[in-house]
């Protein structure tokens, strides 16, 4: 049954695979910004308060109380990101008999990355909602969580060593249960199931004709989501949740050139690795000022830290032969946002947002360009009819000078010596439509959740 399970999931992250960003669009390979079209043209301002519409389900799933009647949400966004690894310094390799010397005379490359993030990509995200009773609601979504395809344009350069490619996939399907406990007061709770594919490629030498070292694998695991929502006074919504950690046990292979004894034969050899997938927690405000202004506040803290060193372990043998080194800071997100009721139809809306990224100078790694992040958005939502709603966001990340020191001390070091600095952006643009299948003219049938004969 589990290999059906698995064979299902795989089919449809295939998908979704091609549709992740290949620069990181949120702290390391994390993707906020494709969970809403009206969540991104406000920076995510007042996620968890319910201040983004269906997408706040992702964040608070308490928010699933705010809808009511049946609803579904569809988004998609395109993330376009750029950045290139341009070395800082003349790039060298230590050789097996502990000379140091420039890595072109040893047959290797000068060149930097060229571009990492290819020609961007897009993330898909839905949601639904459906009010059974006046204080039961339950629903459903589904998304990208966390994702990363990163290709250097020059696949003979410099850092090849350290990456040649890199493919990480997740869909998340979460089950989500709401209950108005009284006029201010709603809970919520949420089941993850969450597939993770992974596939990293790195050169097994400094040459153009050196082969790669592939690395996959993947898994199938559980987590869980609960929030609240409070309304103290009319206009006034607060939001806190938590999102669970997921532990990952990935099974794979590892695929070398050359033998590696006594564990690893040259080939596919069968693997295993356990990963941490970090926890959250998440607060928002919403703020009514007057008939056309509402006011949102965001923060968000992600547990980071949990993903640090990951050991590889040959299946046959039960014992680890490498590991992958990340040693992660936790992540802050912060941001602020408003909107005005144009009109009844026509809401705009603006925000920004700010990041402290989970990866720093020491590190980082040529697949990921991340550093602090400073979010502008823009947006708005257009109600079509009763039914329907369109919404449009857009935001502009500027990423800090992203540099990577593979100088002696990296937590991957190996033989090549490389240094160098990327200055990466990040374009999102998001569409989204809200679409609800009752009637809102009409009153909501209560029927009771269990009925009597």
């Amino acid at each position: 049954m589990k290999s059906i399970v698995r064979y299902t999931a795989a089919a449809t992250v295939s998908v979704a695979a091609l549709l992740v960003s290949g620069v990181a669009s949120a702290s390391s390979f994390s993707l906020r910004s494709g969970t809403s079209a009206e969540g991104l043209g406000m920076a995510f301002a007042g996620a968890a308060s319910g201040g983004i519409g269906m997408g706040a389900m992702t964040f608070n799933p308490a928010t699933i109380t705010m809808f009511p009647g049946r609803n579904s949400n569809w988004n998609f966004s395109y993330v376009a990101p750029s950045a290139s690894y341009d070395p800082t310094s003349a790039t060298r390799v230590r050789l097996p008999n502990g000379a140091i010397v420039p890595i072109g005379a040893a047959g290797g490359s000068n060149l930097g990355t060229g571009e990492i993030g290819g020609d961007g990509g897009f993330v898909p995200a839905s949601y639904s909602a459906w009010q059974l009773t006046d204080r039961l609601w339950i629903g459903m979504h589904t998304g990208v969580p966390f994702g990363l395809r990163s290709k250097p344009e020059n696949q003979f350069n410099a850092s090849q060593i350290y990456g040649r490619s890199a493919r990480v996939a997740t869909i998340n399907v979460t089950p989500t249960i709401g209950y108005q406990v009284n006029d201010w007061l709603a809970v919520g709770a949420a089941l993850q199931v969450q597939y993770f594919k992974t596939n990293l490629k790195q050169a097994a030498g400094i040459t153009a004709t050196a082969p790669n070292t592939i690395l996959e694998g993947d898994s199938i695991d559980f987590g869980y989501k609960f929030g609240v929502t409070l309304t103290p006074w009319q206009g006034t919504n607060i939001g806190l949740a938590y999102r669970s950690m997921i532990h990952h046990t990935l099974e794979g292979t590892f695929t070398t050139p050359a033998a590696v004894p006594p564990i690893l034969a040259a080939g596919s050899n069968p693997i295993k690795a356990n990963l941490n997938l970090p926890d959250s927690v998440v607060f928002g405000l919403s703020q009514v000022i007057n008939d056309q202004w509402q006011a949102h506040l965001g923060v968000e803290w992600t547990n980071w830290s949990r993903f640090r060193r990951i050991p590889i372990v040959a299946s046959n043998f039960g014992v680890p032969f490498t590991s992958l080194n990340f040693q992660y800071d936790d992540s802050w997100f912060f941001s602020a946002g408003l909107e005005y009721k144009y009109n009844r139809d026509l809401t705009l809306r603006a925000g920004v947002g700010y990041e402290l990224s989970a990866v720093n100078d020491e590190n980082r790694t040529v697949f990921i360009s991340d550093n602090d992040r400073l979010w502008l958005s823009a947006g708005f939502s257009y109600q079509v009819s009763d039914k329907i709603k369109f919404d449009l966001g857009y935001t502009y990340l500027h990423v800090q000078n992203a540099s990577v020191n593979y100088a002696g001390t990296h937590p991957q070091q190996g033989a090549v010596l490389y240094t160098a600095e990327a200055k990466p952006h990040v374009h999102v643009v998001s569409a989204g439509i809200t679409y609800r299948w009752d009637n809102p003219q009409e009153p909501i049938p209560m029927r009771p959740v269990v009925r009597k004969n």
